[in-house]
């Protein structure tokens, strides 16, 4: 995604996933593709931004935990999930934060 979100005001959250990628794509392009996709359409999506270079950052937006719960429990997204352990990424975080200001031009 080249594009900054159009978020609302705040507070609303943020999901922030840092990763080091393995080498290949093993299926990994169209899935995260179809994540993108997906994440749209589930109550509470705010937006995304994402960057990859040699760390990839992707931070999604949400309108509360409960939408934020909701997203990890979905199906697909769990088994994005798993492969991402077995064969995308050689290590990455998570981190859920509340966003309480939001500016800029």
């Amino acid at each position: 995604m080249s594009e900054l979100a159009n978020t609302p005001e705040p507070p609303y959250y943020a999901v922030i996933f840092s990763s080091h990628r393995t080498d290949g794509d093993n299926g990994y392009a169209a899935m995260a593709d179809r994540m993108v996709e997906l994440a749209a359409q589930q109550p509470g999506f705010l937006g995304m931004e994402s960057a990859r270079e040699d760390l990839g950052i992707t931070v999604s937006y949400w309108e509360s935990p409960d939408a934020i719960r909701n997203w990890k429990q979905n199906a697909e997204h769990r088994e994005a999930q798993r492969r991402g352990h077995e064969q995308w990424y050689s290590g990455f975080k998570v981190r859920v934060a509340k966003v309480e200001r939001d500016y800029g031009i």
